[in-house]
């Protein structure tokens, strides 16, 4: 945890909280706090600065909190991920949030089993768990906004239009156009797609062409999804 994130429901006073949650657990037991610490804190979508120990013992922790530093910028960049299975969405999630996307759009296709779609982990709570620990990774409070689309046509031909106007978007697809975002000279806003194990079907990938999208590749190796996302990110970076 490089940043302690705070809720609403935490303060006690305008500049005062108290914890006795997994955060208080982690500062006592790894961060080692004492009285008068003070440690990186920013409230969740809104400013960043420290939060000081003022009262320490085992059934909690009270901090003041001086919050006046905005957020880092955001990756300009709309992710559109065909929805993984629950074991790695995990972790994507983390990884998504941690590297600055905002925009996070989870859909169905036709390699994505209908039942990842009823995993316990895309309820909100449990979604916004995993976003957290990345924003807490990252030093961030702005939560990425997810959305599903569990038809796959209905997005491509109905949704994507509004997307992609004024934007890059590419489709990162093994063996098809060239080496993705490979000669990234300015800084442009982004839709990316990335489909499941196994790449989007040759339809899908029509969809998407037709939506004005362009295929890339990241060469002649083949990426899990969880390690492709980490690499086409950090190039727009």
């Amino acid at each position: 945890m490089n940043l302690l994130i705070l809720h609403g429901h935490d303060f006690i006073a305008p500049n005062r909280v108290t914890l006795n949650d997994y955060r208080y657990q982690h500062l006592v037991t790894v961060k080692k706090v004492q009285t008068g610490q003070a440690v990186a804190a920013g409230l969740l979508n809104g400013n960043m600065g420290t939060a000081q120990v003022v009262m320490l013992d085992d059934n909690g922790i009270e901090l003041i909190v001086h919050l006046n530093q905005p957020p880092p910028a955001p990756l300009d960049v709309h992710l559109i991920l065909a929805l993984p299975r629950p074991k790695m969405l995990k972790r994507i999630l983390q990884t998504v949030s941690a590297m600055g996307v905002k925009q996070l759009s989870l859909i169905h296709s036709a390699k994505v089993e209908k039942s990842y779609w009823q995993t316990p982990w895309l309820q909100k709570d449990r979604l916004n768990q995993h976003l957290i620990l990345g924003l807490e990774q990252a030093g961030d409070t702005l939560l990425p906004r997810v959305d599903f689309f569990q038809r796959f046509k209905p997005f491509a031909e109905d949704i994507l239009p509004a997307l992609t106007p004024g934007r890059q978007a590419v489709l990162a697809h093994p063996g098809q156009g060239d080496l993705c975002l490979s000669r990234q000279t300015d800084k442009k806003s982004t839709l990316l797609a990335i489909g499941p194990e196994g790449g989007f079907t040759q339809y899908e990938v029509d969809k998407l062409l037709q939506a004005g999208f362009h295929s890339c590749h990241l060469g002649v190796r083949i990426l899990r999804v969880e390690n492709a996302i980490p690499v086409l990110l950090g190039r727009l970076l």
